[in-house]
């Protein structure tokens, strides 16, 4: 989790959202389809396809889990959030990352949250966020497959931090013309091998005698998740409401770093 800070507390006393600077806060998933966005004292408040308008046609600014039009990232952001922030005070913003390749996203991401003028950026892999949403104890190792629509990642967790991470530039979208639902089983069952593999002690293990954790859209597809269990020879289990785990974990933190001193700045 990587966190930027911006600026001094702030003193006096407490008051609820919006009025209050500490309360002001924004959780972001922003994926190749689907950025969604969660508000303090709002709940969920964006489900919305991942596009910008600078022209005459649509521009996805993030593709297959890379930023790749900062400025159109940006010019979005502030067209779906810009006037939903409050006048006073400048909001906590958490965004989910993908776990590999995360340092180029979350430096991106910060750049592109910038519109927002945040007085603090955290960044969370996506994984993380699933499992706080999914209630998981962080304390044993746990594996979670999130299944999107142009990524898909499996990535292991052990103590809340990540110790292993595999990916594919395949998701849901690209079901059809020819490319079948086996094709992301067949990847999750790939990825999982090579952890196994790899994996000179017995934390993957132990992570997949517990269960694969299912999250993002493609945990909704019968087609291409009920072959799982008997390939993996374990439970799967997509965490509940898959395709809004991440942002709803992020939520989660979100409201964790406001109780926390550490959430205004405080040293």
């Amino acid at each position: 989790m990587t966190v930027t800070r911006r600026t001094r507390p702030v003193s006096g006393r407490h008051a609820h959202w919006p009025l209050c600077r500490r309360c002001a806060g924004i959780a972001l998933d922003l994926g190749s389809a689907r950025t969604r966005a969660w508000i303090a004292g709002r709940g969920m408040v964006l489900d919305v396809p991942t596009v910008t308008f600078p022209g005459n046609g649509a521009i996805h600014p993030i593709q297959r889990g890379t930023i790749v039009d900062t400025a159109g990232a940006a010019r979005m952001l502030d067209r779906l959030l810009g006037h939903r922030m409050p006048r006073f005070g400048r909001p906590l913003v958490v965004v989910t990352a993908p776990v590999l390749d995360g340092l180029a996203f979350r430096t991106e991401a910060r750049t592109a949250v910038e519109i927002l003028r945040p007085r603090a950026v955290i960044t969370v892999p996506g994984a993380r966020a699933v499992a706080l949403a999914a209630g998981a104890d962080d304390a044993r190792p746990l594996l979670v497959a999130d299944i999107g629509a142009h990524l898909t990642e499996v990535v292991l967790l052990s103590g809340g931090a990540v110790t292993d991470a595999r990916r594919t530039a395949l998701g849901t979208d690209d079901l059809g013309d020819g490319t079948p639902p086996e094709r992301i089983t067949d990847a999750v069952v790939e990825m999982v091998t090579a952890m196994l593999r790899q994996d000179r002690t017995s934390v993957t293990r132990t992570a997949l005698r517990r269960g694969v954790l299912l999250s993002g859209g493609g945990a909704l597809r019968p087609d291409v998740t009920h072959g799982l269990p008997g390939r993996l020879g374990c439970p799967v289990q997509p965490v509940t409401s898959p395709h809004t785990a991440a942002v709803r974990g992020a939520a989660g933190l979100l409201a964790a770093e406001h109780h926390h001193p550490s959430a205004s700045g405080a040293v």
